[in-house]
């Protein structure tokens, strides 16, 4: 796998071992591009994988990463992965190794970006982002992302949340959700 923009575009990171479907470098691309500048801008990586959605961002300009991964055998090759954007671009991200619904139960901060990527099987995406709103994980401004198959429905709104862009990639779909404007 490879970083596909910013400062460390191009560099190759590690797939760890057991199930894994990285995001395709073109769904990455595109979504960061979606995006834009990540000056000032904090980003949670929720079912983090190999770490690369969490270096992205870092790479992207984002000097407050976090990411989550509950699969044991993967931090190894996390905290390897992670390790570069500290090196190349001083920042540090913050590493969980536990499940996501344990970590939106106790998190007591919000963040700017949120991205969701669990494995395909997972059909609890709406609950999930339910809950963030729910906790107050997402700042006013801020953007919930949720990569999913084709075939798991999302609704346009969860809580105070609103689809707002929704994105194909081959069979998978990103939803961007955020809150309204106030007028």
């Amino acid at each position: 796998m490879r970083i596909t923009g910013g400062k460390l575009k191009g560099r190759i990171i590690k797939c760890p071992d057991g199930v894994i479907r990285p995001a395709m470098d073109r769904m990455r691309e595109s979504v960061f591009s979606i995006i834009g500048d990540l000056s000032d801008k904090s980003w949670l990586d929720l079912f983090s994988g190999s770490g690369t959605i969490a270096i992205e961002a870092v790479s992207r300009g984002s000097k407050d990463v976090e990411l989550c991964e509950k699969d044991k055998i993967k931090v190894g090759t996390v905290l390897e992965n992670v390790s570069i954007t500290e090196k190349d671009c001083g920042v540090k991200i913050k590493c969980h190794f536990m499940p996501v619904e344990y970590f939106i139960k106790r998190c007591k901060r919000s963040f700017d970006f949120i991205f969701f990527d669990p494995p395909f099987p997972y059909r609890f995406h709406e609950q999930l982002v339910l809950q963030c709103d729910q906790n107050n994980m997402l700042n006013q401004t801020g953007t919930i992302m949720v990569h999913r198959p084709e075939e798991h429905f999302m609704p346009d709104i969860i809580g105070r949340l609103v689809r707002t862009d929704q994105r194909t990639y081959g069979r998978s779909i990103v939803d961007f959700y955020t809150y309204p404007k106030s007028e």
